[in-house]
C-alpha cells in the first residue's frame, strides 16, 4: 500500500495544491486528479497514452532531398522523419553542446535554417553519422533519436514523461483511505505553515548567484564564451520579472554587455512578417534545465517565444537558446518554418539599430525587465584566476508593483 502512496506522491507535481485535490470514483475505479490550472502545458486525449514502441535498432537511414529530412527505418518496421535543421541545431558534439550544463552552445545566428544533409551513414544499427555541407559532423544515438521521434504518439509519450500526467489511477479502493490521510496530513502541514507565515513578520533575504568562468560549468553563463541574446529562466513557468547584475570584476579584454528591447523587435517582426510573428506567438517550445547548483534540479516548461495578451499585444519574451530542449513537441513538417521564423527574430535582435552595447565597471549595478529586455555578453579571455565576476539577483514583478502601489499611496497622502 505504502509503495503505491509513495509512487503517487513522487509522481505528483511539487507545486500541486493538495488542499484542492479531488478524489473521484468511477465504476469501482478511483482516479486522483486536480483542477486544471490556468497554464496547463498540454492536455491528455481520452484514455492513457499507449507506450511508444521502444525498439531502437535501425534498419536503414536515408537523406531526403525534398524538404531536407532524414528518414530512419526502424527494425520493427516503423519509420521516423527528422528535419535536417533540427538535427544540425541539436548536434551533441563538444563544439555545439556543453555537456556539463546539458545546454546548447551553438548560436542560432550561426544556424542555416535551410540546411541539407551532405551524407548520412549508419553504424552497428545504433548510431547515425551525418556530414553537413560545411564538413561538420554529428553523431546521434538510436535511442536518443527514437525518444525524439516527431510522430504524434511519440511526442505525447515524451510530454507525459517530462510533465507528469494530470490524471492517473489508484490501483485499488482499499488504498484510498491511506492516500486520503497522507494528502490530508500534507494539507494540514501546509495550512499551519502558511498561517504562521501570515501572522509573523518575515524578513525576505534575496538569494544571489555568481557569474564567473567555472570548470565543468552547469550553465553557459559560467563560461567565457559569447552569450547570445536571451531572457533568464524561460524554463520556469513564471520566469523572474526583474534582474539585478552587480559588476565585481571586469575582464580586461571583451566581456561587453548587450541588451535589446524584445517588445520593439517583436512588433517590428509583426510588421515585416506577420506569419513569423504568428508562429512564434503560438508555438509552444520545450525548455529544459538539469544539473546541480546547491541542490539537484530538473526543470521543464513549455513557453511561447513571444507571449501576447488577449489584445494581441506583446507581454513577455521567453527565449534562451541554450536551454531550448532537444525535445520539440510539434509535427515534423512545422519544424523548418518555426526555425525560419526564429532565425528572422534573432537576426532582428542582433541588428545594430536595435541592440545597445556597454561595458560594466566594478561597482556598476544594472537593473532591467527580464520579461522585455533580452541581454547577452561578448566573449572574453579567461586566465588562471577569475577574470570577470558579476553577482546577480531576481525580483518578481508582483512584489515590485506592490511596493510601487504602497509608495504611491504614501506620496499621495503626504506621509
Amino acid at each position: 500500500m505504502w509503495n503505491a502512496v509513495a509512487k503517487i506522491l513522487l509522481r505528483t507535481k511539487v507545486h500541486q495544491d493538495y488542499s484542492h485535490t479531488l478524489l473521484l470514483v468511477q465504476k469501482g475505479r478511483s482516479i486522483l486528479t486536480r483542477p486544471p490550472s490556468s497554464r496547463n502545458c498540454w492536455q491528455h486525449t481520452a484514455g492513457a497514452v499507449q507506450p511508444f514502441n521502444v525498439s531502437t535498432s535501425i534498419q536503414k537511414v536515408e537523406a531526403l532531398d525534398v524538404n531536407n529530412f532524414v528518414r530512419i527505418h526502424w527494425e520493427d518496421g516503423s519509420k521516423s522523419l527528422y528535419p535536417a535543421v533540427w538535427l544540425r541545431d541539436n548536434c551533441q558534439c563538444p563544439d555545439c553542446f556543453l555537456h556539463s550544463a546539458k545546454a546548447r552552445k551553438l548560436l542560432l545566428e550561426d544556424l542555416d535554417v535551410n540546411i541539407g544533409v551532405k551524407e548520412v551513414t549508419l553504424t552497428d544499427r545504433q548510431k547515425v553519422y551525418i556530414t553537413w555541407p560545411d564538413k561538420h559532423t554529428s553523431e546521434f544515438e538510436a535511442e536518443w533519436l527514437k525518444k525524439r521521434c516527431f510522430s504524434e504518439q511519440a511526442r505525447a509519450e515524451m510530454q507525459e514523461e517530462l510533465f507528469l500526467p494530470d490524471v492517473f489511477p489508484i490501483y485499488s479502493l482499499g488504498e484510498l483511505s491511506a492516500i486520503t490521510w497522507v494528502l490530508h496530513l500534507l494539507s494540514e502541514s501546509s495550512l499551519s505553515w502558511l498561517s504562521t507565515l501570515w501572522l509573523v513578520w518575515v524578513r525576505v533575504i534575496v538569494p544571489t548567484w555568481q557569474v564567473e568562468d567555472k570548470m565543468d560549468a552547469n550553465n553557459v553563463a559560467y563560461t567565457s564564451g559569447k552569450l547570445s541574446f536571451h531572457t533568464d529562466y524561460p524554463v520556469l513557468q513564471h520566469p523572474p520579472g526583474i534582474q539585478f547584475l552587480h559588476c565585481i570584476k571586469q575582464a580586461a579584454t571583451g566581456g561587453e554587455s548587450e541588451v535589446v528591447d524584445g517588445f520593439h523587435v517583436s512588433n517590428k517582426l509583426k510588421e515585416q512578417n506577420p506569419q513569423a510573428f504568428q508562429i512564434l506567438s503560438s508555438t509552444l517550445v520545450d525548455f529544459t534545465d538539469v544539473g546541480v547548483d546547491y541542490c539537484d534540479f530538473t526543470m521543464q516548461s513549455k513557453q511561447r517565444i513571444i507571449d501576447v495578451d488577449y489584445r494581441g499585444q506583446v507581454v513577455r519574451i521567453n527565449y534562451n537558446n541554450a536551454t531550448r530542449d532537444t525535445v520539440f513537441d510539434i509535427p515534423a513538417e512545422k519544424v523548418q518554418p518555426f526555425y525560419a521564423a526564429l532565425k528572422e527574430f534573432v537576426d532582428l535582435l542582433n541588428s545594430p539599430e536595435h541592440k545597445f552595447t556597454y561595458k560594466m565597471k566594478p561597482g556598476d549595478i544594472v537593473t532591467f525587465d527580464n520579461w522585455r529586455l533580452l541581454h547577452g555578453r561578448r566573449s572574453y579571455q579567461s586566465g588562471t584566476e577569475i577574470s570577470r565576476h558579476l553577482e546577480g539577483a531576481y525580483a518578481d514583478w508582483d512584489v515590485v508593483m506592490s511596493r510601487l502601489r504602497l509608495l504611491r499611496k504614501i506620496v499621495q497622502n503626504g506621509n
